[in-house]
């Protein structure tokens, strides 16, 4: 039975540290409906076993159920809170009364566990050390396995990591490669486009001074036909001007012969 018991325990060990004194050490062994606890300040040790009729009574005093009363007992005794007044002072006979502060419901509360001298101060005190050089290779050990553990993880999430970036990398090489393939095509596109407004613009040009210089051409010949054509008219006046004026003498004589015959 006891053996049962002690292998569904919770085992705990607790550096107290109280000011004006030693620090102490103060393992517990969690059990459903009792518990024990052992202190020791390197020289002397110290024994309480709470019994389930104490529990039940110190429970009942508190209105709680047993396992929260053992619950609550064993956040205070396996880990120091910040704000918690603790003591451990006489009680006489070389007993020794353990107490520590607590609030509920904003009332700050107190409990007490008297402690009996141990018979054999070097046993509890050598077993609360083998106690600790056990526990702590065991946090070393698993210490290790979790660090492995975590380092193995971290190796997986870095080859995934590295695999997601290669194809990224990939991707990306790719949709620039498409990119710059669809734009050197609608740049080639508009070169060639250009290049036919161009042609086409430099047709229109050629094709304006050709008619500039075509009607320019023209109205050079309409000008000398014109001159000519004065020149002439005035030459033929004044062929018929003379022509007259030859005319009219030879006229009078015939006249004037007329008469004298």
């Amino acid at each position: 039975m006891e053996s049962s018991s002690t292998a569904t325990a919770r085992h705990t060990c607790l550096k107290l540290e109280i000011p004006s004194t030693d620090p102490l050490f103060v393992k517990g062994m969690w059990f459903d409906t009792h518990f024990h606890l052992s202190v020791t300040d390197g020289l002397r040790a110290w024994l309480c076993n709470a019994t389930e009729e104490e529990v039940q009574e110190r429970a009942a005093q508190w209105d709680q159920p047993v396992a929260e009363y053992i619950e609550l007992a064993e956040r205070y005794l396996g880990f120091q809170q910040p704000g918690t007044v603790y003591r451990f002072v006489d009680a006489g006979d070389d007993h020794k009364r353990l107490s520590w502060t607590f609030e509920r419901e904003g009332t700050k509360l107190e409990w007490r566990w008297k402690f009996q001298p141990s018979y054999d101060s070097r046993k509890i005190t050598a077993g609360i050390l083998d106690f600790l050089m056990d526990a702590n290779i065991n946090l070393s050990v698993e210490e290790v396995v979790r660090k492995t553990q975590s380092f193995e993880k971290l190796k997986l999430e870095a080859e995934k990591c590295l695999e997601q970036s290669e194809r990224f990398t990939n991707e990306k090489m790719e949709f620039e490669s498409e990119i710059y393939a669809k734009f050197l095509g609608v740049l080639n596109s508009k070169k060639a486009k250009l290049r036919e407004l161009r042609d086409q613009l430099s047709k229109q040009e050629i094709a304006g001074k050709a008619s500039v210089d075509e009607e320019e051409s023209t109205d050079k010949t309409e000008s000398y036909h014109s001159g000519s054509n004065a020149e002439e008219s005035e030459e033929e006046a004044e062929k018929n001007i003379t022509s007259s004026s030859k005319d009219i003498p030879a006229g009078r004589d015939r006249v004037r012969k007329r008469a004298t015959r």
